[in-house]
Formats: structure tokens, C-alpha cells, sequence
């Protein structure tokens, strides 16, 4: 089983291109090489191949912080299932992971919904889901600031509040601060229910 996860920026027009395009290439290549595990298309789309589906929800997370660290959004569906045919291109391959991401990351704006899972597990999506759709009420309002906590303190979990201030360049309390406006404490919960439910379907 693997994820497949399509997404596409909000109000991408907001800021040029050149402004983000780049960081999002070096971002999205620590995931793997494109165009064979990552490809943008269409100027504000892109997908991921993620192999390891329990990793799949701290991704999106990240994503998440990586967009709202530069004052944008971004949508999310993360289909998980097989890949039955495979392409040089992420875009051009198939099997359900794919169709599963493809049905719900149609519907997610007229939903008025962030980040969406489909594993065709009713049970399993119907949790979860509610469970994102609470996360959301707080993720879709985090600031820069929370946004760019975030995405440190995810990519260095074993670092301090003083180290992650000096990665920020800012003081312990000040991290203290960040941290729970961001509720990241929750998101890690939510991260780790996730990898426990997620073993439920892969057994």
C-alpha cells in the first residue's frame, strides 16, 4: 500500500510564482526526485508519491506549514492503496491509491474542506476525517509565525525549544509561545492516532 497525495494552492495568483515555485520545488524534493515520485502541473497543482503511507498525514501537515509560512494555502486529498501501473511520470501512473486521491480532491472546494483521506474504509474515513476537519478549525487559521514553528519543530523532533530558537532566531519563550498558539501538541497527537489506525489497514 502506498499514498498518493494531490493538492492544489489556494489563491496561488495572490503571490508571483517566482516567489514560491522555487522553495516549493526544494521543499517537495526531500520526498523524493521528479518527475517520477513528485511532479507541479497545471502552474498550482502537484502530487506525491508517499511510500511509507504512515508518514502520509505529518506530510500533509508540512505541506500545510510550508504554505501558510508564506501566506498562502493549499488543498489536500491523500488516496492510500496500490499503484498497478507505473510511469516515469507520477502524473501518468495508476491503480487505486491514484483514483481514490483523484475522487475526493475533485470535490474539496465545493466541500469548503483543506485536507481530505480515502482509503475506501468507510470507518476508517469517516474518523479520520472528522478528526481533520476539527485539526483544520485551527490549522486553516494558523499565522506565519505558528506556520514556520511548525515546520522546524516536525523536520527536527528531537530538538530543543532552545534550539529550535536558535534555528528561528528567536528566544525560548518565544518558541514556548509559538508552540502553543500553533497547537502543535495536538498535531502530533492527531499524527500518532493516525499511524496507529492507518496499521489497521495495512494488516
Amino acid at each position: 500500500m502506498i499514498a498518493i497525495l494531490t493538492a492544489d494552492i489556494i489563491n496561488s495568483r495572490k503571490l508571483p510564482s517566482q516567489k514560491w515555485m522555487d522553495d516549493l520545488k526544494v521543499f517537495l524534493s526531500q520526498f523524493g526526485k521528479t518527475p517520477n515520485d513528485w511532479e507541479i502541473y497545471r502552474g498550482d497543482e502537484f502530487q506525491l508519491e508517499i511510500k511509507n503511507p504512515e508518514e502520509a498525514l505529518l506530510i500533509a501537515f508540512q505541506i500545510k506549514a510550508f504554505f501558510k509560512s508564506i501566506r498562502l494555502d493549499v488543498r489536500m486529498s491523500i488516496g492510500f492503496g496500490s499503484k498497478t501501473y507505473k510511469s516515469k511520470k507520477i502524473t501518468e501512473s495508476n491503480g487505486t491509491a491514484f483514483i481514490r486521491s483523484g475522487e475526493k480532491f475533485e470535490n474539496l472546494k465545493k466541500q469548503k474542506i483543506n485536507l481530505i483521506v480515502n482509503s475506501n474504509d468507510s470507518l476508517f474515513d469517516e474518523e479520520l476525517n472528522l478528526i481533520l476537519k476539527l485539526s483544520l478549525s485551527f490549522m486553516d487559521n494558523w499565522l506565519q509565525q505558528s506556520a514556520t514553528f511548525i515546520l522546524v519543530a516536525i523536520q527536527n523532533p528531537t530538538a530543543t525549544q532552545e534550539e529550535i530558537g536558535f534555528k528561528l532566531g528567536i528566544n525560548q519563550a518565544a518558541v514556548s509561545r509559538r508552540q502553543k498558539r500553533s497547537n502543535y501538541e495536538l498535531v502530533l497527537q492527531v499524527d500518532r492516532y493516525f499511524r496507529k489506525k492507518i496499521k489497521t489497514l495495512t494488516a
